[in-house]
């Protein structure tokens, strides 16, 4: 997953209020994602930061992460071997990646790969050429270090004045 001398990190943006506990996966765990079900832990990244943006974006809208205050937050996995690449010939369903609900099969899938490995890559849906890293809070957090967290500003021409 990783090429020769570069780290695998994963980028995250935090509301600035939940940036002590974004480990903790409970957004996850309450409300279920992707790649777990509803009570289970997990914390969503990207692989970049652009990707972790779009993602966020794409729940919350462009006006919540110009008005809310937001954090940019990167650890380094410090142990690669400990995460497992999806590889989307490898799943059962293809349409797991079609932006829209998932399906209690995929969660389910998520929840199994979560249970045996600390992390997973997974294609993102908002950017079918970037990856997700999804975290087993149980089993991960004793393999990520804080690289870097900063305030996050939206760039303003992607939440323009009305015309």
């Amino acid at each position: 997953m990783t090429s020769a001398g570069k780290d695998l990190l994963l980028w995250r943006l935090e509301r600035e209020r939940h940036m002590a506990s974004w480990s903790s996966g409970v957004g996850a765990k309450l409300a279920g994602g992707r790649w777990n079900t509803k009570g289970r832990a997990a914390v969503y990244g990207a692989c970049d930061p652009s990707t972790a943006i779009l993602e966020v974006a794409v729940h919350k809208g462009f006006k919540a992460l110009d008005t809310i205050p937001h954090m940019l937050l990167c650890v380094r996995i410090t142990d690669p071997g400990s995460v497992f690449e999806v590889v989307p010939e490898d799943l059962p369903n293809p349409n797991w990646l079609v932006p829209g609900s998932p399906s209690l099969g995929q969660q389910c899938y998520g929840d199994e790969l979560l249970s045996r490995y600390p992390f997973i890559t997974v294609p993102s849906t908002v950017s079918r050429h970037s990856r997700n890293i999804v975290m087993n809070p149980l089993t991960g957090q004793e393999s990520v270090e804080i690289v870097v967290i900063e305030p996050f500003a939206l760039d303003p021409r992607l939440h323009p004045p009305a015309e």
